[in-house]
């Protein structure tokens, strides 16, 4: 049990992975300090650029599974870090989900074995 351990939680609520990090987090014991709806409430740019800073860089942030990024043509060019950050702050759907934030470090996506690194 990793108790005395507070994350936040960027998610859809009604996203199957992120359900599924809640639930692992929760069952290690760890507090989750809040949630935040990425739908109902965007990222600013400014939010977008600190936490891909705890991820490890905008790459690991920015979703390509997202359908617009097909929809859009970004699959057929280069995509500045900028403009991935730009378009994380306008649609919700190109951040990775969930994202798990703990001080100075977060991780995007499920992974129990990054879940365990960030909150062992």
């Amino acid at each position: 049990m990793t108790t005395g351990v507070n994350v936040d939680v960027y998610w859809l609520p009604y996203c199957t992975t992120c359900q599924k990090a809640a639930a692992y987090l929760e069952q290690k014991g760890v507090s989750i300090r809040g949630y935040r709806n990425l739908k109902e409430e965007p990222l600013s740019e400014d939010e977008v650029r600190a936490l891909a800073a705890k991820v490890g860089g905008v790459e690991k942030l920015f979703s390509k599974r997202a359908m617009k990024y097909r929809q859009m043509g970004l699959h057929e060019r280069e995509v500045a870090e900028d403009e991935m950050v730009r378009l994380m702050a306008q649609e919700y759907t190109f951040v990775t989900r969930p994202v798990i934030a703990r001080g100075g470090r977060a991780t995007a996506g499920f992974s129990a074995k990054r879940l365990d690194e960030l909150v062992g």
